[in-house]
């Protein structure tokens, strides 16, 4: 489905794109981008070299329109129209890479994957990291949703997050101004995250390894880590476990089109072949309906969807069952 605008946008942006030095492309299907595999095309998407890059890019483009910015795609999904505007995805060399700094703390960029943190703390005989390794994302990822697994949390270990704002202007921020909770921050909107510093504290070695051995058997025994998936795809709600709750009202091994609630972890949902974004998207609010209906519960996506449907084909809350 191709946007018309697409070359237009382009050439809005005018001769400054010359002076960019990362890739810029009209047109660019979105299925090549998320775990998923599944989405239409993104108008116009850049990738920026570096943070001085993107920062170049957000003072050409026009404050009018609409900015999309994503990581490795690892819990998203793009709805079958695509997206419209400009998408920003950040390159793994400029903002892919892992450091540690001394003083009991790591530097990350914002795609870093989550596991590669854990392994650079381990390297140092650092603690409070292992949960990282079961976490199938990036570093911009856990700071917007403040991450967790195995016992441990994003919130825990950050000390600054660094970034820029929709101007183009570079931010810090503090622990304390992203304002954590439970799968939640107040990040400011549209703020784009650049790289992180997070700290931790001296551990022995075996003991980290013991740790990020258990996370990693655990995955492997009840996580459908081999499947095109977005990872848990529903919060916990307060007092309960999401599977629990989608097993209870038969949602294990559901099937809508080709998108199904895997039979190993009833709360990630894959794609087993070439489900559109709609089969996915609708198979998750008939899991929502179902859980409802029977509980009272709502249930909330973990997993982000963005971008337009086609029209025809929309996918209503709880499929019209309920308003949220």
């Amino acid at each position: 489905m191709k946007h018309v605008d697409g070359e237009k946008l382009l050439a809005s942006l005018g001769d400054g794109v010359k002076e960019l030095r990362g890739r810029i492309s009209v047109d660019t299907p979105m299925e090549r981008a998320t775990w998923f595999q599944a989405g239409g095309l993104a108008e116009l998407m850049f990738h920026p070299h570096d943070e001085d890059d993107l920062v170049a890019f957000l003072k050409l483009l026009p404050q009018e329109v609409p900015l999309t910015v994503i990581g490795l795609g690892s819990n998203l999904l793009v709805r079958d129209g695509g997206i419209p505007g400009a998408v920003v995805r950040l390159s793994a060399k400029g903002f892919g890479q892992a450091e540690y700094l001394g003083d009991n703390r790591i530097k990350a960029g914002a795609i870093c994957p989550d596991k590669t943190i854990s392994a650079v703390a381990m390297d140092n005989d650092l603690g409070g990291f292992h949960f990282y390794y079961g976490i199938p994302g990036s570093v911009g990822g856990a700071l917007k949703m403040n991450a967790g697994a195995n016992g441990g949390q994003t919130s825990e270990r950050v000390v600054e997050v660094h970034g820029v704002d929709r101007k183009g202007e570079k931010h810090v921020l503090t622990n304390a101004d992203m304002g954590y909770s439970y799968r939640h921050s107040d990040a400011p909107e549209g703020f784009i995250f650049t790289h992180a510093v997070f700290e931790g504290f001296p551990e022995d070695r075996a003991k980290i390894r013991a740790e990020m051995d258990a996370v990693r058997n655990h995955r492997e025994t009840v996580q459908p880590i081999r499947e095109k998936t977005g990872g848990s795809t529903f919060k916990n709600p307060e007092g309960h476990s999401a599977w629990e709750l989608i097993d209870e009202v038969g949602g294990r091994g559901l099937m809508i089109g080709g998108a199904q609630m895997s039979s190993l972890h009833c709360n990630f949902m894959i794609n087993t072949g070439h489900a559109t974004a709609y089969d996915l998207e609708y198979l998750g609010e008939d899991v929502r309906r179902r859980v409802f209906e029977n509980t009272g519960i709502k249930l909330e996506w973990e997993i982000k969807r963005l971008g337009k449907f086609i029209p025809g084909r929309e996918v209503k809350p709880f499929l019209g069952a309920v308003s949220e």
